[in-house]
């Protein structure tokens, strides 16, 4: 079992990174989560999931151990495979994920391609109390000083807003989440305008 990768990033593209390590060039599928933390580097340090079948021998490589958790708990959910859970991982920020299945956000997790509502529903049931078994939400932004009920109900208007005028869902609930952590009680107006002139 391969547990990492240290090497030097010999090619690198937003779905696959080379990794030479002793000589053996190693191919491994990133997420774009982990592309844009190792963009830039020479050395880089990949958790692996190898994925063995009968007819396909595919590395899949991570910039953090969170996220190869989050890749590995996705792919024990019925319906998604490794190319499903590689796509939520570079839809949405690990952080985010948690978040959306914490809070049982359906909709944000359906926004994802090739994820439909009774795939998104079963994430959210199944892996609910795992990722908190785990202790895999403490990094989640969401939390602290933002009061669930209130708080996600505004969140939850101001990404729905957004999605409506054509942004992305995950980019939009990551500034979403930033203005509301600054601005607790900023009604949903406010944090649209806020995120208008945010997004990119």
């Amino acid at each position: 079992m391969i547990e990492y990768i240290k090497g030097e990033l010999a090619e690198l593209t937003p779905a696959l990174a080379t990794v030479e390590a002793c000589g053996v060039g190693y191919g491994l599928n990133i997420s774009l989560n982990t592309y844009t933390a190792i963009q830039g580097r020479k050395e880089v340090k990949l958790y692996v999931y190898e994925a063995i079948r009968e007819d396909a021998y595919a590395l899949y490589g991570f910039a953090t151990r969170k996220e190869r958790e989050l890749f590995e708990l996705l792919i024990s959910v019925s319906g998604v495979g490794t190319n499903t859970a590689r796509m939520v991982l570079s839809s949405m920020t690990p952080a985010e994920l948690c978040d959306s299945i914490s809070t049982g956000n359906e909709r944000l997790i359906k926004s994802v391609k090739g994820i439909g509502l009774k795939t998104a529903q079963r994430i959210i049931v199944d892996l609910r109390d795992k990722i908190v078994a785990l202790g895999i939400t403490g990094e989640i932004p969401v939390g602290g000083s933002v009061s669930a009920p209130v708080d996600n109900r505004v969140k939850d208007e101001a990404v729905s807003a957004l999605t409506m005028l054509g942004f992305a869902p995950a980019p939009s609930q990551k500034v979403v989440v930033q203005i509301l952590q600054e601005r607790p009680d900023a009604p949903v107006e406010e944090v649209v305008k806020l995120a208008l002139k945010q997004i990119k």
